[in-house]
This record gives C-alpha cells, sequence and structure tokens, in this order.
C-alpha cells in the first residue's frame, strides 16, 4: 500500500514538473476563461530554399545467367555424403556413402535451378520465442546430370555433378 501511494506521488510529481518544462515557464500553462488548457499549438514548418531534391539509387542486383536460345548455362554442385557406422563390410559403406553423395548432389542442383520454398513458423508465449520451426521443400525434376568426379575419404563420400541447361529443355 505504501508502495503505491509513493509510485502515485512520484507520477503527479513528475507530469507536473513536465509540464512546466513543456512550455518553458515557470508557471503551468495558461487556461481559458471556462477552466479548460488552451490547445498546443504545433510550430510552423520551416522552409530552407535552394534545397537539392534526392533522386531514388537504385543498388546493382545480382544477376544471374539467362537462358537463350543460342547459350548453354552449366550447373555445377558438389554433393556429400557420410557412411554410416552399421555396415557390414567396407564396400557396403562406399555405396551407402556414395548414394547419399548422389542424392544430395541432385537437391543442390534442383535448388540452383528450380529454387527452395521457406516456410517458417514461431511460437511465442509472454513475449519470447517458445519454438521456433523452418522447413524448407524443393520440388523439380532432375534429368541428364552428369557424375564428373567422385572421391571418399575417412568416411565422406563428395561428388561433383554437373547438368547443362538449354533452352529447348524448357520451351515446352
Amino acid at each position: 500500500m505504501k508502495y503505491s501511494l509513493l509510485l502515485i506521488a512520484l507520477l503527479s510529481t513528475s507530469s507536473i514538473l513536465s509540464a512546466f518544462s513543456l512550455f518553458g515557464s515557470d508557471e503551468p500553462s495558461s487556461q481559458s476563461k471556462d477552466g479548460m488548457p488552451e490547445p498546443i499549438l504545433a510550430p510552423t514548418p520551416i522552409r530552407i530554399a535552394n534545397t537539392p531534391t534526392m533522386e531514388p539509387v537504385t543498388m546493382p542486383s545480382i544477376r544471374e545467367p539467362l537462358l537463350t536460345q543460342a547459350q548453354r548455362i552449366r550447373v555445377s554442385v558438389i554433393g556429400q555424403g557420410v557412411a554410416p557406422m552399421n555396415t557390414s563390410s567396407p564396400a557396403q559403406a562406399y555405396a551407402l556413402a556414395k548414394r547419399a553423395a548422389i542424392a544430395d548432389g541432385y537437391r543442390l542442383i534442383a535448388e540452383k535451378v528450380k529454387g527452395v520454398r521457406v516456410e517458417g513458423q514461431d511460437l511465442i508465449k509472454n513475449m519470447m520465442t517458445q519454438k521456433s520451426t523452418i522447413r524448407t521443400s524443393v520440388n523439380a525434376m532432375v534429368r541428364n546430370s552428369n557424375l564428373v568426379e567422385t572421391t571418399f575419404k575417412d568416411g565422406l563420400c563428395e561428388v561433383e555433378m554437373e547438368i547443362v541447361l538449354s533452352y529447348v529443355d524448357f520451351s515446352l
């Protein structure tokens, strides 16, 4: 109870002091004949002569290569796959890691050609993030990709893949 009374007293004192400093005088604001405070008039804007006008600035955009009839585009990616621990032989570990690397390469090619759909969701309670979820997805068909190089070292398989895009592939 004491603290609430003290808080009310401080708030009322600060509001009275702000009224004095707002008008720049030692007296509270003047009141009209009917007891209502006079309206505060906003200062008129100052116009400065000969001000140069600002023109909008456009930032240079990073341009992707444009697919034309006379030009082909080569997309190259490196997919990575890890060998699982519970394999029966080193050959099986190599085959599974290579398959995972090829699948990762296909995904990377699809992301570059078709783009990625990103969906996000946040759960906020008491103005704090409780749970944040981000999902990405790609929907594309990849055909005619080539395996350029395959390396396997320390359980990691890296596959370099490429695809050549031409105008004919997309003109149907």
